[in-house]
């Protein structure tokens, strides 16, 4: 009788690991947050600018399609081309980012994120190419954990738009 893990469609070590899976679970806890601030906010949509929809746009995009990259068979033709979407959101957020900015302040510090996130796009989309499986992988995880996660949980505090939004 064959194991679970032998009839999996994905080749051994391609498969998503524990911490994928957390990504995956944690990423679809914060698409929900997102939603429900938005949703609750829906009074003061008219107030927001353009440029703030589209960066939560291709955010959205980015939240959503984390746990089906991460879940989902790696290396077929749906991977590459749900990894060129997921990657050109993240690459507009973090352009887009530096066009956003709080009362009385240009930048702050989750604008770091969005440098590494400018650096890391393109080296995570180069590792793909060039079949470099261990740097891509490792690529991604600090993408999502940083750019997304992380960058994600600091737009509830500190007198931001969805925290307002969310906690009212």
């Amino acid at each position: 009788m064959a194991s679970i893990a032998s009839t999996s469609s994905q080749p051994k070590g391609i498969a998503p690991d524990r911490y994928e899976r957390v990504l995956a679970v944690a990423s679809v806890i914060l698409l929900a947050v997102v939603l429900t601030a938005i949703g609750r906010g829906h009074g003061q949509w008219g107030q927001v600018p353009g440029l703030v929809w589209f960066h939560l746009l291709t955010i959205l995009v980015a939240l959503a399609l984390t746990p089906v990259m991460l879940l989902r068979q790696r290396g077929d033709g749906w991977h590459r081309w749900l990894g060129w979407v997921w990657s050109g959101a993240l690459f507009l957020t973090a352009l887009d980012s530096f066009l956003l900015h709080g009362p009385g302040s240009r930048f702050s510090i989750i604008h770091i994120l969005s440098i590494f996130t400018l650096i890391q796009v393109p080296i995570i989309l180069l590792s793909a190419r060039r079949h470099d499986l261990k740097r891509h992988r490792r690529s991604v995880r600090g993408m999502v954990t940083g750019a997304l996660l992380i960058a994600g949980f600091f737009t509830f505090p500190f007198d931001r738009m969805l925290g307002h939004w969310l906690f009212g």
